[in-house]
């Protein structure tokens, strides 16, 4: 069995093309940041694997339209190995997850509070959304008794 469940941020937007030909199929490439479960070697610092993941057609066109750099995605998809032969005549073996299914892991507020702003983007701060940060839950109206409605 080949199954790959991965959760992380996008390093950058996606790098969508399309493939030659009648049925053009959008085709996207991005970079998962996956967190390691443990630091290594010691390292204070939290480690993380880059795992280049690619998507195919409606998923690939899912990714272009939604998927920016920062955001928390979960993807479930297997493992696929290939090579190729580099302009210097070197072989190059590569690894990739082939993206089957793929959904956000955060709400959109989260997901913009933790987004990469370069430094001295000031349009970008002035332009963005002030939407208040809650916990999700409804708050209770004044005057509700403390009694709950089951036994």
């Amino acid at each position: 069995m080949n199954k790959v469940i991965l959760m992380g941020r996008l390093t950058r937007d996606p790098n969508v093309s399309y493939s030659q030909g009648e049925n053009a199929t959008a085709v996207a490439r991005y970079t998962l940041a996956v967190d390691r479960r443990f630091r290594r070697d010691g390292n204070d610092g939290q480690s993380a694997d880059f795992i280049s993941c690619v998507a195919f057609g409606r998923s690939a066109e899912f990714a272009e339209k939604y998927f920016r750099q920062g955001i928390k995605i979960v993807v479930t998809g297997r493992i696929q190995t290939g090579s190729y032969t580099n302009r210097d005549g070197q072989r190059v073996y590569t690894t990739d997850v082939v993206v089957e299914d793929q959904e956000f892991a955060e709400s959109k507020n989260a997901s913009e509070s933790n987004s990469y702003q370069p430094a001295g983007n000031a349009a970008a701060e002035q332009t963005a959304p002030h939407a208040p940060v809650g916990d999700g839950f409804m708050n209770i109206p004044d005057g509700i008794d403390e009694e709950l409605p089951f036994n």
